[in-house]
């Protein structure tokens, strides 16, 4: 009786963490294009603009979700990163 309990039991823990695993190779992709982007706006002279300040904030928050495995938030904020990256290089 205690293994009918017990056992979805932990088939619930086992799946909880299988589910963390879902962005994790689009935030990690996501991360490295943005950080490649953000370099290259550096080195064309855009580092001083706002969307470049919005861009490395979002990376810094998106790289900190990455290490708490919140990989669909760091996937997000890695998206809003590029998009302000693409405006800083435009000179808005």
């Amino acid at each position: 009786m205690k293994l009918w309990i017990v056992l979805p039991m932990v088939l619930l823990v086992l799946s909880g963490c299988a589910g963390k695993t879902a962005y994790r190779d689009s935030c990690a992709n996501q991360l490295d294009a943005a950080w490649r982007e953000l370099d290259l706006a550096k080195a064309e002279g855009f580092a001083g603009t706002v969307s470049y300040s919005k861009a490395l904030s979002l990376l810094t928050a998106a790289k900190t979700q990455q290490q708490f495995e919140a990989y669909e938030g760091c996937t997000a904020k890695s998206e809003r990163a590029r998009f302000y990256i693409r405006e800083s290089r435009a000179g808005r």
